[in-house]
């Protein structure tokens, strides 16, 4: 690997958070060491100090390689969702809660389809979307595609802002309605909490179960070799008892043919 003199940190850096974790380390020393034959120490320096990715970090990291688009859409929503909370308008936070559970939803199954995602680490890109969702620093950060681990977010998440209204102002019908609006998005944002954590749950009741069984098999499959192996030895001893049971029995014939004829010539 040779390096032309205008590669930058920011270049490798987007090769390597393309690799999945397992080959990242192994990737890492190769590109530190062609910085390092081309001249440059200060970049081997700063390359073999990137850090490799969680899984989950490096989920999040394909997602805004392999689908922008989707990701795009999610963290649109998100400057949107922030801008109506500020606002504190209502019906523009409960239909882009709504949209949110949809992208976010559409998103994870992405993630979860590669089959290479443990349910630990969907929770994790699970939290990390969340968080790009509510804060546009996570946002931009999700957005380059440079995560080293999940992010979170300990603020205040943009909800709808149920029965907020000016001081002195009545109620109207419309504020009923937004009223009612929020809460159906919040019911609608809390059953959507719950079918992800049920999602996970099974994924991870599967995943536990698969593993028991897995080593059920591999006890069994032992097992049967082991005793087929006892089962082949015990055959080859029974072939050649056999084997010596006939000479046995052919000597025996033999013997008794000879004492007969020897019998009858002193009998003469």
């Amino acid at each position: 690997m040779g390096y032309p003199i205008w590669v930058d940190l920011d270049e490798v850096a987007g090769r390597l958070y393309a690799l999945a974790p397992s080959e990242f380390t192994a990737a890492r020393t190769a590109e530190a060491a062609a910085a390092k034959r081309a001249g440059d120490a200060a970049l081997a320096r700063r390359i073999a100090g990137l850090r490799r990715p969680t899984v989950s970090a490096w989920a999040v990291n394909r997602v805004a390689r392999e689908h922008p688009d989707e990701l795009d859409e999610l963290l649109s929503l998100g400057q949107e969702l922030r801008a109506a909370w500020q606002a504190q308008d209502a019906a523009a936070l409960a239909e882009l809660t709504r949209r949110r559970g949809e992208v976010t939803g559409r998103l994870a199954r992405l993630i979860r389809q590669s089959g290479e995602v443990s349910a630990a680490a969907a929770a994790e890109v699970d939290q990390t979307l969340d968080a790009a969702v509510v804060d546009a620093a996570a946002a931009e950060e999700v957005r380059r595609g440079r995560l080293v681990k999940p992010l979170s977010y300990s603020g205040f998440a943009p909800a709808p802002a149920v029965g907020r209204r000016p001081a002195g102002r009545k109620k109207s019908p419309a504020a009923d309605e937004e009223v009612r609006a929020g809460k159906r998005a919040e019911a609608e944002a809390e059953r959507a909490r719950e079918r992800q954590e049920a999602e996970v749950r099974a994924r991870q009741e599967a995943e536990a179960a698969h593993r028991e069984w897995s080593e059920a098999l591999a006890g069994a499959e032992r097992e049967h070799g082991e005793r087929a192996e006892k089962v082949a030895k015990l055959e080859a001893k029974l072939a050649k008892a056999r084997k010596r049971l006939a000479e046995s029995a052919q000597r025996l014939e033999v013997t008794r043919r000879e004492e007969r004829h020897a019998r009858q010539r002193l009998e003469e």
